[in-house]
């Protein structure tokens, strides 16, 4: 089978959320076309995002603002995956420093989990996510917790989160000062870890063959359908640019300008 034949006859399209389909506001070209084309071809999609600042709700209500229709159970998010991997490590009785947002932490609260905001607790585990509500406080508190030898996580590596006026740090950025301070580095939950491709995959009861991984940066999403052993498709409309490839280690299966180039192959 030619390869873009390859592209059209996927089922199961897990698809990146910033500098995929939209940037801060704007949505891109195309995108929701591109979303409503998988459906009519009887595809599903699955939102697969790094950002564990928001919670699946908050993306609802962002995507319809945007013009797009959503429902919760259409997002997979690295707190999702966190969830999972802390039952799986028998977490549910442990305690909880997490440093992350309000809205994290009340996705982890509602999850059953214990968390607290005291250093000076019985901490098990500091859980670092994109934070944007950090303060030094959360910072101190970190680098004394890391000191004490308690486990450590965090939701994804991302460098930086794009917005409208250029990038910000994002939880992989604020790890890595903390490793300067500490020398300590967290088992990284989200992308480019395979679980969450994997997740969906299972839900959907889909096949690796019948799945396809659309991102803009090739160290997480396209190492995460990498890992999970499935095609994948660099979109250049975010963080990674061409020039880019020649130096990754990392190579996606195909490389489109944008969703709106993915639409087009769809509709031939």
């Amino acid at each position: 089978m030619p390869d873009l034949a390859r592209l059209r006859a996927k089922r199961l399209f897990l698809l990146d959320l910033d500098g995929t389909l939209y940037l801060d506001e704007r949505l891109f070209d195309g995108a929701a076309d591109f979303l409503r084309a998988i459906r009519s071809r009887g595809g599903i999609y699955r939102f697969l995002t790094n950002n564990s600042s928001r919670g699946a709700e908050s993306y609802v209500e962002k995507l319809r603002r945007l013009g797009v229709d959503a429902e919760a159970s259409d997002f997979l998010t690295s707190v999702d995956a966190l969830v999972v991997h802390l039952r799986a490590r028998d977490m549910a009785e442990k305690t909880l420093y997490v440093c992350g947002t309000r809205s994290m932490k009340h996705q982890l609260t509602q999850a059953g989990f214990r968390l607290t905001d005291d250093r000076d607790a019985a901490v098990d585990a500091l859980v670092m996510g994109f934070d944007t509500e950090l303060t030094f406080q959360k910072l101190e508190d970190a680098c004394i917790l890391l000191n004490r030898g308690v486990d450590y996580l965090a939701t994804n590596p991302d460098w930086v989160c794009p917005t409208w006026y250029g990038f910000v740090p994002d939880c992989g950025s604020v790890c890595e000062m903390l490793s300067r301070a500490t020398g300590r580095r967290p088992y990284v939950i989200g992308k480019p870890r395979p679980d969450m491709a994997r997740l969906a995959m299972e839900q959907g009861g889909f096949a690796p063959e019948e799945t396809v991984l659309v991102g803009d940066r090739l160290y997480t999403d396209i190492a995460c359908g990498a890992n999970a052993g499935i095609d994948t498709v660099l979109v250049l409309s975010g963080e990674t640019r061409e020039a880019d490839l020649a130096g990754s280690t990392v190579q996606p299966s195909f490389v489109l300008g944008s969703v709106a180039d993915y639409l087009k192959l769809l509709r031939e």
